[in-house]
């Protein structure tokens, strides 16, 4: 039986394939045109995933679809309705679009896939819990979803067991943690529903000295709920996220996008951090309470907090947590098939996730057929070759990129799609952000650590597979400046041999030069631009930026022998999906 699970037409948009309940492909539509965060229609996600597995459109059992349209809709209508005559530029703006494509999903869907089937919709925050709780690897467990908004509801609180699960508790639009981390996203003067993460990553740079004003914005009630201060905000009527009382509270404008980061911007991230860390772990201990459970489930766009993720793990009643590492909007692909497959058609959950290694691969033979047409200077290795000229070049300075297998889901590069470097030297932060990533020179490095060797640089525990956790460098080991961040915290990834051999290899090889167990690890791209997908993407990020090596498979390639690139030469046609 095959489910192919889709997400669209708001942000990240992807696609999931279900075989036998068993995820057999899954990707984000952005990988393949280029256009971060794209939201339309996952046309060539789908088209992976189908070709991943050999299949045509009509060997499909069920379509699913992470949303209930209709639903959005009313509460569309409804909202800008309550906020009348405020709203009418945000109606006019919105209605041509949802009149034109939102409404007609299903249709939309048949007709770009010749499909012929029923197209079923789940409500948005059921296919996060499902996302969550029917991959993960507990038969029991507490369920937390939180993001900007769904239909109605902006975050739950549920329970599962076996194939079955309920949302006992629910907070509705307009009172949304994930908008209030939005708002504060769009007062720093960054993208809102793309740059959330960079509030995370400059918060450490501040103090919490407007906890209490930002507090002043909600209340709370003793259930794990809340609700917010409309007064100050302007997203359910208009078309920016907060307005004139907003800025009289904190003294200051919204920051232009480009203008000075000064203090006062830090002290409000560390500010707003703070407070969204509070509220999840008041959601997480009545979550608890509600299911009994040590082990807990999160999904929605703010379960991707891994700041907030860590104090739970430290501070919170559970003892276990599995985050979906498409914790997002893309991930609800997954939970839409997930939720057909047991939910709607009763079946039992024998698969458990994994790895997010689900996306496209490439030969070796497709690579070097490559290579070859653009005439690009490499050397192939044997595996041992290989792994030892790639630590030796990470011992000395060079900074790698590392692109093998199949490309990972989600937002984080997990050793497949990675540049990767030495975290002992303290230039490389600078060099890898400023010379290679061109972006903000706050923004910190994760680190790659062998599983087994976590605690001993690192004060968890714990595995952290999918870079969802944030923990406190141990002491004794502030000797890793590239991925320790101002507070002495560090984004965690844990790898272990069986899940992805080869990048594990490179960093135990790594480990037997240098007496170190962790690298840097951030994902391949530049900044705003989506992480590669194919030999081609990553070869054009080569070339465009100071990085000293590429390993495609198992060809090196350094810097130095390559002609200049030609930016009128395009060899992607050798790749092309379809």
């Amino acid at each position: 039986m095959y489910i192919l699970g889709i997400s669209c037409f708001y942000h990240d948009a992807a696609a999931c394939l279900l075989k036998d309940g068993e995820i057999v492909a899954a990707a984000q539509e952005e990988r393949f045109t280029r256009r971060k965060h794209d939201q339309d229609f996952p046309a060539n996600a789908i088209r992976y995933c189908l070709k991943e597995v050999g299949i045509t459109i009509d060997k499909v059992d069920y379509v699913g679809f992470y949303d209930k349209p209709f639903i959005k809709i009313e509460r569309i209508l409804y909202t800008y309705l309550a906020t009348f005559p405020r709203s009418y530029k945000s109606f006019l703006k919105a209605m041509p679009l949802w009149l034109r494509k939102k409404l007609w999903i299903p249709h939309m869907i048949k007709e770009e896939l010749g499909y012929e089937g029923e197209i079923l919709m789940i409500e948005h925050h059921l296919s996060h819990a499902a996302s969550a709780f029917l991959v993960s690897p507990f038969d029991e467990a507490a369920i937390i979803t939180v993001d900007g908004v769904g239909e109605w509801a902006t975050s739950t609180i549920g329970k599962g067991e076996g194939n079955r699960f309920e949302l006992v508790k629910e907070v509705r639009f307009p009172h949304s943690l994930g908008l209030l981390y939005s708002a504060f996203t769009y007062y720093l003067g960054f993208k809102v529903n793309s740059a959330e993460y960079k509030v995370m990553g400059l918060a450490p740079y501040g103090e919490p000295k407007y906890y209490d004003k930002v507090m002043e914005l909600i209340r709370f009630d003793d259930e794990g709920g809340f609700r917010m201060n409309m007064k100050y905000f302007s997203y359910d009527y208009g078309l920016t996220m907060t307005n004139g009382n907003f800025n009289k509270l904190f003294g200051q404008p919204v920051r232009e996008g480009e203008g000075q980061l000064e203090q006062f911007h830090m002290d409000i991230a560390a500010s707003c951090q703070r407070v969204t860390e509070e509220i999840v772990l008041r959601m997480a201990n009545h979550a608890h309470a509600i299911s009994g459970s040590k082990k807990l489930c999160m999904a929605g766009g703010v379960a991707l907090n891994c700041v907030a993720n860590g104090r739970i793990l430290r501070e919170g009643p559970f003892e276990e947590i599995f985050i979906q590492p498409a914790a997002g909007d893309a991930g609800g692909a997954v939970g839409v098939a997930s939720y057909i497959y047991h939910c709607t058609l009763g079946n039992e959950r024998r698969w458990k996730w994994q790895h997010a290694f689900l996306g496209p691969e490439f030969s070796t033979e497709e690579v070097r057929e490559y290579l070859d047409a653009g005439g690009v200077k490499y050397k192939e290795f044997t595996e041992d070759e290989l792994l030892t000229r790639t630590a030796e070049a990470i011992e000395k300075q060079k900074v790698i990129g590392w692109f093998q297998g199949r490309m990972e889901f989600g937002p984080r590069a997990l050793g497949n799609r990675s540049i990767v470097a030495d975290a002992r030297n303290p230039e490389n932060k600078d060099v890898v952000n400023m010379k290679i990533k061109f972006r903000e020179s706050f923004r910190p490095f994760a680190p790659t650590v062998l599983e087994e060797r976590v605690s001993d640089y690192f004060e968890m525990d714990c595995p952290s597979p999918y870079m969802l956790l944030v923990s406190q460098v141990r002491e004794d080991r502030r000797t890793l400046p590239s991925i320790t961040h101002v507070d002495g915290s560090a984004r965690v990834q844990t790898v272990n041999r069986a899940d992805n051999p080869r990048y594990y290899d490179l960093i135990k090889r790594f480990e037997e030069r240098t007496g170190c167990a962790v690298i840097i690890n951030t994902s391949f791209n530049v900044r705003g631009e989506p992480i590669v997908c194919t030999p081609h993407d990553a070869f054009l990020c080569f070339m465009r930026t100071h990085m000293d090596v590429l390993v495609l498979d198992r060809f090196y390639m350094e810097k130095e022998d390559q002609t200049p690139l030609e930016e009128d030469v395009d060899w992607r046609d050798l790749f092309e999906l379809d």
